[in-house]
């Protein structure tokens, strides 16, 4: 590598730290579990993931319900341009899309040259696959055409692609060789995003978007009209028991892949991560299911706490579950859903 491209990665080696240190708290956080280049490579990765997402929700933003034009060009644009990051390790490739004819600038993506160049940096020294991050794209997609659920199946789908494939992405950093542990490792993804997803309501009723399925709402006897007005009530509180059983239902199938994860200090940092995240619906029950009046979060104090125990009795959080298969709670079988929103 020459001197002046080494010098470019660990810039953007410095910027993606510095953006997820602004936007990504939590993981902040629980980013002091890991050491030296997997540290560091959880930040580019999560970069990685941020400027996309930035770029849907700034666009989303400017006016509310209306989507830029150019905006479904510039994701295929970006896919590309990770397609681009796989010419020399082809074996790393996604089957699915065409063979690129060029290696990686990023100029035709959201991200910084500098943190383009980390990236890539990452990809080279951990072997990530490309699938998890054109999955990813696909999940911004969906953002620009959906902005309302029908069923859990859909909103399943929206789950993995926007959070599912980051712990498919970080695995191979983690020191995830084994397959059997991606499932629980996009597992854990889907569980913090419904976690963010029941945290987050009024925040996306105010960009016009309600993820929660329209089916599941109903067969609590819910409309879009009853979020609006902040309802807290009988039928919400029992929703919102459903959905928490189920978040915690994928907070448990991702604890059974954490001991696949070999390097230094993963296990822990997954454990936080996945502790902090889930303590969050604690939250939201603490305060009686209303999510209404603002965003809820978990206090300082008790992510200290939370970190304490792991560093001293790590198998006392986010423990394996009993039984290797842990089902996700569904709707029973009969349930009448014709309450239209």
């Amino acid at each position: 590598m020459k001197k002046s491209d080494n010098t470019l990665v660990v810039r953007g080696y410095e910027m993606a730290e510095r953006v997820t240190r602004f936007h990504a708290k939590s993981f902040f956080f629980a980013s002091f579990m890991l050491f030296g280049m997997r540290r560091k490579a959880a930040f580019a990765l999560y970069a990685y993931c941020r400027r996309l997402d930035d770029m849907v929700d700034v666009a989303d933003g400017a006016d509310r319900g209306a989507v830029p034009e150019d905006l479904g060009e510039r994701l295929i644009r970006a896919r590309r341009a990770v397609a681009e990051l796989f010419v020399d390790s082809p074996e790393l490739g996604d089957p699915r899309m065409p063979p690129p004819a060029t290696r990686a600038s990023g100029g035709d993506g959201p991200w910084d040259p500098a943190e383009f160049a980390a990236l890539q940096d990452v990809i080279r020294r951990f072997r990530v696959p490309e699938q998890p991050m054109q999955d990813l794209i696909s999940g911004m997609e969906m953002d620009l055409t959906k902005r309302r659920y029908e069923s859990w199946a859909e909103l399943d789908l929206y789950c993995y692609r926007v959070a599912g494939v980051v712990g498919l992405m970080m695995a191979p950093m983690l020191g995830c060789s084994a397959e059997w542990a991606l499932g629980p490792a996009a597992d854990l993804g889907r569980a913090m995003q419904l976690t963010n997803i029941l945290r987050d309501v009024k925040e996306d009723l105010d960009r016009d978007r309600v993820y929660l399925p329209r089916e599941e709402l109903a067969a609590f006897g819910l409309t879009v009209d009853d979020l609006r007005a902040g309802v807290v009530d009988d039928r919400w509180r029992g929703f919102m028991r459903f959905q928490i059983d189920r978040a915690r239902a994928y907070y448990a199938r991702a604890a059974a892949g954490i001991p696949a994860l070999t390097g230094f200090g993963c296990q822990r940092m997954v454990k936080l991560m996945g502790s902090i995240y889930g303590d969050i619906l604690r939250v939201i029950e603490q305060n009686d299911y209303d999510v209404f009046k603002g965003r809820l979060s978990v206090p300082g104090k008790r992510k200290l706490a939370l970190a304490s125990t792991i560093l001293v009795r790590p198998a006392a959080v986010l423990p394996a579950p009993p039984t290797p298969e842990v089902s996700v709670p569904l709707l029973p079988r009969g349930v009448t859903t014709g309450v239209r929103l």
